[in-house]
């Protein structure tokens, strides 16, 4: 088809020179997929490479601790990937004596690999010809074809993979791959796209109707919610702080933060120290307790935003706690960790 080989010629010439491009190990296409879900290459590059230098095969992965891979994704987001990424691990090298399914379907039984991803390493490592499907292919291909049908929809993901399936190169599918979501990536960007560079430009429908802003479309998922964090941050006369370790199902899941308490609404001075006198550490303990940022800062994640405050308490000592100086050991959200960098005690 031409649009293939359009395509596929674009890449040949514009393709850029990355890692795992370099390789059909499975490990490293499978690492390099993970971390670059929900991800830009220039975010997950350095996180690729430390992953590689210092987990080099799928046995030194499965044999870390999870504190210690949650460490080294610090910053990415989206820990879910990271735990899922260590569980696969453990199970490739401990039940399939290391080695990665070879077909689309037996990769899509491995947790935390969803159609895009098993799709991406069963055609670069296995020449299988599974059509990805990812942001990058959506933009391309509702601007091309002038599909206005949501691409969050169950009908849309459907009729896109179809579509997908339908143009990939059965010959070479591991570069029609690549090439559509380079070719997403670089060329045809969600914003400020480079159509008059672009070699589909006289056939391009969303180019040619002028309607290149408005596609894909999605439909616009539900308001996120406003939660308010306080975060406590203890230091004792000897440096000592508090740090636990978040358990359940929700955001942040083996991660470690400050003592957190929840309240409805942003509270001031006044009235968080009211509250903060009823918490469990400080019960009848003298202490000192300053707001370090006067307007909480605002962590957006996918269906919340939270209104965080750091409250800074200093008291005498501490029962069970840690060197403030040992607190970097410890595998924090980013949230956390940009406090963590910027603090300077309590008379910061």
């Amino acid at each position: 088809m031409i649009f293939s080989k359009t395509l596929i010629h674009w890449y040949s010439n514009n393709k850029r020179n990355l890692p795992w491009r370099e390789t059909q190990d499975p490990y490293r296409i499978w690492l390099s997929e993970i971390i670059l879900q929900q991800t830009q290459v220039k975010q997950g590059l350095p996180y690729y490479e430390v992953f590689v230098n210092t987990y080099p095969t799928v046995f030194d992965l499965a044999k870390a601790d999870e504190s210690e891979v949650l460490k080294l994704w610090q910053g990415l987001g989206y820990y879910s990937r990271a735990r899922n990424l260590h569980a696969t691990a453990k199970y490739v090298a401990d039940k399939l004596n290391g080695e990665f399914p070879d077909n689309y379907k037996a990769l899509l039984k491995l947790k935390g690999v969803g159609d895009y991803t098993a799709s991406a390493i069963a055609s670069i490592c296995f020449n299988e010809a599974s059509a990805v499907v990812d942001g990058n292919v959506y933009r391309v291909l509702s601007r091309y074809f002038g599909m206005d049908i949501p691409i969050n929809s169950s009908k849309g993901a459907k009729e896109f993979k179809a579509l997908a399936q339908e143009l990939i190169d059965k010959k070479q599918p591991a570069e029609f791959n690549q090439a559509i979501m380079e070719f997403g990536a670089t060329q045809c960007k969600p914003k400020n796209p480079y159509c008059h560079i672009c070699p589909f430009k006289d056939s391009c429908v969303a180019f040619n109707k002028n309607i290149i802003n408005e596609l894909p479309v999605k439909i616009k998922s539900a308001k996120a919610k406003k939660k308010y964090f306080n975060f406590l941050v203890f230091i004792s006369e000897d440096d000592k702080t508090i740090l636990e370790k978040r358990e359940g199902k929700g955001i942040w899941q083996n991660l470690y933060q400050f003592p957190l308490i929840e309240t409805k609404s942003t509270l001031d001075y006044d009235s968080f120290l009211k509250l903060v006198k009823k918490h469990p550490d400080l019960d009848n303990k003298t202490f000192e307790l300053r707001q370090y940022n006067d307007v909480p800062k605002v962590h957006k994640l996918s269906h919340q935003h939270l209104n965080t405050t750091f409250w800074i308490i200093k008291i005498d000592s501490i029962e069970k706690g840690i060197l403030f100086k040992n607190i970097t050991e410890y595998p924090v959200p980013i949230l956390i960790g940009k406090f963590i960098a910027e603090f300077d005690g309590f008379n910061d």
